[in-house]
């Protein structure tokens, strides 16, 4: 989903479309510690869990991996707008197996959480 802010709003939207197409299994969420990932208002699907990572910490933020990847495949690379890149980097996304994106992903304190909040 992209989105030109992030909002409570669209964040709303985000989990919605997320546990409605992961439907059947149970899904983890990885959020900092912004004002949109906790508004009280949220409503959080049953199949989405929200994992928050330790405040002022991103090198435990897997999304930080998958940007790193990202700019390192697209380093050299020129697009004639922003929408053009935003079609590469969906486009590159998409085509990612699971290996790849657990290998940029897979952290022990995720695991570790889990088994905490599933014992």
């Amino acid at each position: 989903m992209i989105a030109p802010s992030m909002t409570t709003q669209v964040f709303q939207v985000f989990l919605e479309r997320f546990g409605a197409q992961h439907a059947e299994t149970l899904n983890v969420v990885v959020v900092d510690n912004s004002k949109t990932h906790s508004a009280k208002e949220l409503v959080i699907p049953p199949n989405v869990v929200l994992l928050f990572q330790p405040p002022y910490a991103p090198e435990v933020n897997p999304a930080e991996r998958v940007w790193q990847a990202l700019k390192t495949a697209l380093a050299w690379s020129r697009f004639e707008s922003l929408e053009a890149l935003q079609e590469r980097v969906v486009e590159m996304v998409k085509g990612w197996k699971d290996e790849m994106l657990r290998s940029l992903t897979a952290y022990p304190y995720i695991i570790t959480a889990l088994n905490a909040l599933f014992p």
